[in-house]
């Protein structure tokens, strides 16, 4: 049993653990760095311990520190979140080792998955459709490189087997661009990763980004909690995602997430997982497992009605399953917006500065995971990433609606925000349409960026003509916003 968890994380995750953690009645330590010390989610914890300087290096990514904390607190067990360490073997080995529950797989699980080409072979195993590709690492040979890459057909990706964010690989579209191409790659994934250890992969053109969500607990029981597409990526960072995933037979579906299960059964997974795959023409193609929670779970949670961090930590604590396959429902539709400290017209310049105001939408299908509170500083430490908007509707023409609704009337007043990206990406009809690929943000880069009025900047101008009335004024837009009935930010 879980009495009291260490929350090895920040922001809107470490709040969302915490409000799982509270319907359960499982007491929390909050971990912060020196900058996060006075943070939404290290208040409502139920104690806290700093751990380290800003940087993430010397506090959140600190594993010494994580364990000095859980000993110190005599916590039971420890949440990694997502990111930082969520992923990492070595540290859920350690966190076992001293003797606290880690949320999460087996390191040896993460292992397994966390490299790319041993992935790929479980999968394989387990069938599981993969890529047609090398089926492992690429060899120093110049000549069976030339000869693999032929029999692969072109267009061909070099990927780092420890690769990760989008970082260590190459697309190549001739023979003659090969070696250079896989000499480049092999130099930036020892920079990157400290491995120079690279596969190849045929390159889909025009894929859909769809993954599969999986609970499994240790008594071997596995459900998928359907699917989402997240398709919406910028230079391969997640920008919107929505569950489920559009124009997918319900055979095929069924037939995937059956294919998923049994991988989870072979491999001996436990706790929530991701299956990643490149979806085109009706086939599925398997590209990574992610071993942890995923950012995007809450478009999940709005169409199953499942709680997956109380579910994860129900399993960490040795029980079962609290549903059975049959009895998962899927309802409607769910869309996730990240709304990041960034400016869209700027090349996606990171944005600084103290939050001024902050006035979230609500309302029927609404929900915002958030980490943020009026007055808080946003600096360039940590992902730009402040809060999750997420709606629910009845369908996905629904869903769209509400979501330009919802993040229209999303207001963050001193920090420029990529609200009106994301408007522009709901209105833009192609999306609409729900048949657009991976590379549909890069080709409509300049359309979706083009600037607009952004009445919140003029809110900030006008207040700050009077340098002694600008705390006042701030504090009134809130009100001027609500009896306005809303305005695009």
């Amino acid at each position: 049993m879980i009495d009291k968890l260490v929350i090895a994380n920040r922001g809107e995750i470490a709040l969302r653990i915490l409000r799982a953690c509270g319907e359960l009645g499982i007491r929390t330590v909050a971990l912060h760095s020196e900058a996060d010390a006075d943070t939404k989610y290290v208040r409502l914890a139920s104690e806290s311990v700093c751990i380290g300087p800003p940087a993430a290096a010397g506090s959140y990514l600190n594993i010494p520190a994580v364990i000095a904390a859980a000993e110190v607190t005599d916590a039971t067990a420890i949440h990694p979140g997502y990111g930082f360490l969520a992923e990492n073997a070595d540290f859920a080995e350690r966190v076992e080792q001293s003797g606290f529950i880690f949320v999460g797989p087996a390191a040896e699980t993460i292992r397994l998955m966390g490299d790319k080409i041993s992935a790929i072979d479980a999968m394989l195993q387990a069938g599981v459709p993969c890529v047609p590709g090398s089926n492992g690492p690429l060899p120093d040979d110049a000549d069976e490189i030339m000869r693999m890459a032929s029999d692969i057909g072109y267009p061909i990706i070099i990927k780092a087997t420890a690769g990760g964010g989008g970082k260590g690989m190459r697309v190549v579209h001739t023979e003659a661009a090969l070696l250079n191409a896989w000499q480049l790659t092999r130099s930036e994934a020892q920079a990157a990763f400290g491995n120079d250890t690279v596969y190849m992969e045929r390159y889909l053109e025009k894929p859909r980004h769809v993954e599969f969500q999986v609970l499994a607990d240790t008594q071997g029981e596995v459900v998928i909690l359907g699917d989402r597409d997240c398709s919406m990526q910028r230079r391969h960072q997640k920008v919107l995602e929505e569950a489920p995933a559009p124009g997918i037979t319900d055979a095929l579906r069924a037939e995937m997430g059956e294919r998923c299960a049994n991988a989870c059964r072979q491999i001996g997974y436990r706790g929530a997982g991701t299956f990643e795959f490149l979806y085109e023409n009706g086939e599925f193609f398997f590209i990574e497992m992610n071993t942890r929670l995923q950012v995007e779970h809450p478009v999940t949670e709005m169409v199953t009605g499942f709680d997956l961090v109380a579910e994860q930590l129900r399993i960490a604590a040795g029980e079962g399953l609290s549903a059975a396959q049959a009895d998962i429902p899927q309802n409607g539709h769910s869309i996730e917006l990240r709304i990041c400290a960034e400016d869209a017209a700027a090349d996606f310049r990171p944005a600084i500065g103290d939050i001024l105001l902050l006035d979230e939408p609500e309302g029927e299908g609404i929900r915002v995971d958030s980490g943020i509170l009026d007055g808080g500083k946003v600096t360039t430490d940590f992902d730009p990433m402040l809060s999750k908007l997420i709606v629910h509707g009845a369908d996905r023409a629904q869903a769209i609606a509400r979501a330009r609704q919802a993040v229209q009337n999303y207001v963050i007043l001193g920090v420029t925000t990529n609200t009106g990206y994301l408007d522009a990406i709901l209105a833009h009809p192609d999306f609409a349409s729900g048949e657009v690929s991976t590379g549909f943000l890069a080709e409509q880069a300049e359309a979706l960026t083009a600037p607009g009025e952004d009445v919140s900047d003029l809110l900030m101008a006008a207040a700050a003509l009077s340098d002694e009335r600008l705390l006042s004024d701030v504090m009134q837009i809130s009100e001027m916003h609500r009896k306005m009935g809303g305005w695009t930010n």
